[in-house]
């Protein structure tokens, strides 16, 4: 059973590496390149993602870790409990100093995530749920938009390490935004779910992402009273790489 104050402690920890984010200096000299285009991780990344490490396994020495910036073949978060971690999502966004990321920190239970946190040290907002105890941003809480389609902004991602599903990519977005009001590109798909979360956009999808980009994130939508699932209607998983869509609970797959 987890403590009372787990996630308050969570957020604790997550605002201390949201303060090494807004101390970085010569971001782009300390940036490494990575496996696939455009994908590169920064000195910053690493030393998160240590921190994290760290302290989340001081506060609960049973669980697994599964971040960024490890193999993800070599956990398995399917039994117990394992914290699933993003330390700077919209890395490219930070090495460019466009202030638009975030430290992402899901803890899952048995394979599906019962708590997250996603902290934007920029706006200074914490966003935060519990698996069933509704989803909060600095305190007060948020609902999934009621708009519709028609009524609501797009989000997407560009998936800018697979350059085979641009195209597919764009054509979904053209899809969607023929019935929209407008569409956004942020570079951070854990933002972009909490904008969902919030009630600031209507919906998002991209079509591949990895387990800490959306853990965190999709639990907010889901306590906030939206949808999520991958575009052919089917449940999230988070072992695995796949297509995340989520959205308000008036809009519907196309």
């Amino acid at each position: 059973m987890l403590s009372e104050n787990i996630l308050s402690e969570i957020q604790e920890i997550v605002h201390e590496c949201g303060d090494i984010i807004l101390s970085a200096t010569d971001i782009e000299r300390k940036t490494h390149q990575k496996e696939g285009s455009g994908n590169f991780v920064t000195d910053y990344d690493s030393r998160v993602q240590s921190v994290l490490r760290k302290r989340l396994l001081e506060l609960m020495p049973g669980a697994v870790f599964l971040g960024e910036e490890d193999q993800m073949d070599r956990t398995d978060i399917s039994r117990g409990y394992a914290f699933i971690v993003d330390p700077i999502d919209g890395t490219a966004n930070f090495i460019r100093g466009c202030k638009a990321s975030c430290v992402s920190v899901a803890l899952a239970e048995n394979g599906y995530p019962v708590l997250g946190v996603i902290y934007n040290p920029y706006q200074k907002e914490t966003y935060y749920a519990q698996k069933g105890k509704g989803a909060y941003l600095n305190g007060e809480r948020i609902y999934a938009s009621e708009r519709t389609l028609e009524e609501g902004l797009i989000l997407f991602g560009t998936s800018p390490y697979k350059k085979e599903l641009c195209q597919k990519s764009f054509e979904i977005a053209s899809r969607y935004m023929a019935r929209a009001e407008d569409l956004r590109r942020s570079g951070s798909a854990a933002l972009d779910l909490c904008m969902i979360a919030s009630g600031r956009a209507e919906f998002f999808f991209e079509l591949m992402l990895s387990p800490w980009d959306y853990a965190a994130g999709a639990l907010l939508v889901e306590e906030a009273g939206g949808l999520t699932c991958d575009l052919e209607g089917r449940a999230l998983t988070y072992d695995r790489k796949q297509t995340v869509t989520a959205r308000g609970p008036r809009v519907e797959l196309l």
